[in-house]
């Protein structure tokens, strides 16, 4: 009897094709939800100079959409592994189309920005559903790279910093949040249309905060949350903080400022994937530990405060491509370690506490700069945190990854 392998050959073939068009779409709703997530971040100087607020204040209100985005990942997650990805994207694009508008139609008043911030947070739960998603459809010898790649959705932060301020000065203040709404409601069509899950996706029994639950009794849970909390926490800090802090340690224009913030983040994203390639070739441990201590050195010297042109700029621009590849190694490690009906869980709790990481230091910075007239205490402490995550990489998670 002859065999006919072409039918299973051209099952796998559209399996193959499917999962780089999962990967494309999820990583594009991912990059347009982080638009509209970091919105306020370049806007955050003018609105200060126009509102009068204190530099505490400032930061409070980019820092908003942070922590919620942070803590929504947690159910967004268990809902990803209970719903699926198609669902979860389409939905949220939609509903962050309300907070871009509230944010764009009323732009002169404190509280409307407080909860149009608050809000905003919405399109920073996506990570929590993308990466579930990539997770799924790749093998685990391209999974680093998949996620890494997916990880350039982080450049919505970028979009934001370049786009924002041009687009207010060349079509006027609503013209963003136009653009952004626009672009929501087409990666929502997109998401309905083309996402779908592997025919082996195995649906996880019981609630929501039951598995949240189980994930927590994981120890890999605890580490990776802490050591995503320096990397990708470090990287939202400066894309929403970086503008102001330019412009007040160097007297940067709000433009100037928003621009060099931009190629911070263009780097970070670069290195993201660059970080999750290399993990599919070193232990991912490896390239995290030497991605913390890097981070460290660079820290510490930016916290000199040196003249920007070139030390300044080479110790944030380190900064950027370490706590990317950070960042991609960090996820790379999640999917070695999380069991695979849990990675959703394990990613929003885990992507939680890297959206936390990034909450707290510009709260931090601005107070400090309030209270002592310069950054170094709060660069300082980066660069202790950075050493704290080195440490821990290669004493506890390199050897639990191994076993």
């Amino acid at each position: 009897m002859v065999s006919h392998p072409a039918p299973a050959f051209a099952g796998f073939a559209v399996a193959s094709a499917r999962k780089w068009v999962v990967l494309a779409v999820s990583t594009l709703a991912f990059m347009i939800n982080f638009w509209a997530w970091a919105l306020l971040g370049p806007l955050a100087p003018v609105i200060g100079q126009r509102l009068g607020l204190a530099p505490f204040t400032q930061a409070i209100l980019v820092a908003l959409p942070v922590i919620i985005g942070s803590v929504g990942r947690i159910p967004v997650g268990s809902l990803t592994d209970r719903y699926g990805a198609r669902p979860m994207f389409t939905l949220i694009s939609l509903l962050t189309i309300v907070p871009v508008l509230l944010v764009g139609l009323f732009p002169d008043s404190l509280p409307v920005l407080m909860i149009g911030g608050v809000l905003l947070g919405l399109g920073g739960t996506t990570f929590a559903v993308g990466v579930p998603a990539v997770n799924a459809w790749f093998p685990p010898a391209n999974r680093g790279m998949a996620l890494g790649v997916f990880g350039v959705g982080t450049g919505g932060t970028a979009i934001a910093s370049f786009t924002t301020l041009p687009l207010a000065a060349a079509f006027g203040q609503l013209a963003p949040f136009l653009v952004v709404s626009v672009a929501l409601v087409v990666v929502a069509v997109l998401a309905w249309t083309l996402l779908g899950d592997p025919a082996d996706r195995v649906v996880p029994p019981g609630s929501a905060f039951h598995r949240t639950v189980e994930t927590l009794r994981l120890g890999a849970t605890w580490q990776l949350s802490v050591l995503y909390a320096l990397t990708f926490g470090g990287f939202v800090a400066f894309s929403v903080y970086l503008p102001t802090y330019l412009k007040s340690a160097y007297d940067l224009s709000a433009s100037d400022a928003s621009m060099r913030t931009a190629g911070f983040v263009v780097l970070a994203v670069v290195a993201r994937p660059i970080g999750g390639w290399l993990c599919d070739r070193v232990h991912p441990a490896d390239v995290l530990g030497i991605a913390c201590s890097l981070a460290m050195a660079f820290a510490g010297l930016a916290a000199f405060e040196l003249p920007l042109v070139p030390l300044g700029t080479i110790a944030f621009l380190g900064l950027a491509a370490v706590l990317g590849a950070g960042a991609g190694a960090v996820f790379a490690l999640v999917a070695k370690l999380a069991p695979p009906d849990e990675v959703g869980a394990v990613t929003g709790l885990v992507g939680a506490a890297g959206g936390l990481g990034g909450f707290f230091p510009p709260l931090v910075m601005g107070a400090i700069y309030g209270t002592a007239g310069d950054y170094t205490w709060g660069l300082v402490l980066l660069a202790l945190a950075a050493l704290g995550c080195a440490a821990l990489t290669f004493a506890v998670v390199r050897r639990e990854a191994a076993g």
